[in-house]
């Protein structure tokens, strides 16, 4: 999975007052969990708007003042409800040896042939989670379209689980091909398509009546 640095500084103040300041200095508090213990550091707002406002899923690599990198996921963070800035940022700290959950995107590749025929798309779930080792986290669940005529659906149970698993039911749907009144169906084309060769097939076989016998 891509990762995006985030360069901070460490701070110690965590009151009110201090987080006001750093706020109106146009940085974000920051913390980060999952070691052993919470690690509090403040970082420029715009440092975050490739990992914010982006449908991409990242890793972060956090680069402190005092020489520490730490590796770590996006946990929550919290928006102003009026001016919509970032107020503040929660990361969960990430361990070679050890599961984390996340988020990650769908992606959906190729040319349904519901669709071609007049059939909608549905996309019943943009993300999925998923549990794996750092290393082996995606970054996006690449999902074939192509063969899926207009009824079929893709359910997590029939998607790839060698490296990760998806923290979902095997019948979740992720996406399918919804009917429409201008649909055609591919298989009932196919068979009008069928009849019409084997109509024409039979027209060219047929034998010139014979001409009249002269006297």
């Amino acid at each position: 999975m891509k990762s995006i640095t985030i360069n901070g500084s460490k701070r110690e103040s965590v009151g009110k007052k201090a987080t006001k300041a750093l706020r109106n200095a146009g940085q974000v508090p920051c913390v980060l969990y999952g070691g052993d213990q919470a690690v509090h550091f403040t970082a420029p707002e715009l440092a975050f708007s490739k990992l914010v406002y982006t449908p991409n899923a990242h890793t972060v690599v956090i680069a402190l003042d005092n020489g520490e990198t730490l590796n770590a996921v996006l946990q929550d963070i919290q928006f102003h409800p009026v001016t919509d800035r970032i107020l503040h940022i929660d990361f969960y700290q990430l361990f070679e040896d050890k599961e984390i959950a996340m988020n990650i995107p769908v992606e959906l590749v190729g040319s349904s042939k519901g669709v071609l025929n007049g059939g909608v798309l549905r996309r019943n779930n943009r993300k999925l989670r998923v549990k794996a080792l750092p290393s082996n986290l995606p970054d996006t669940i690449e999902i074939d379209i192509t063969p899926l005529k207009i009824g079929d659906k893709v359910a997590v149970g029939e998607l790839d689980q060698e490296k990760y698993r998806f923290l979902h039911s095997d019948n979740t749907v992720v996406c399918q091909i919804k009917t429409s009144r201008t649909a055609v169906d591919v298989d009932d084309e196919e068979e009008e398509e069928d009849a019409e060769g084997a109509a024409t097939a039979e027209g060219g076989e047929a034998t010139p009546a014979p001409e009249a016998a002269q006297e």
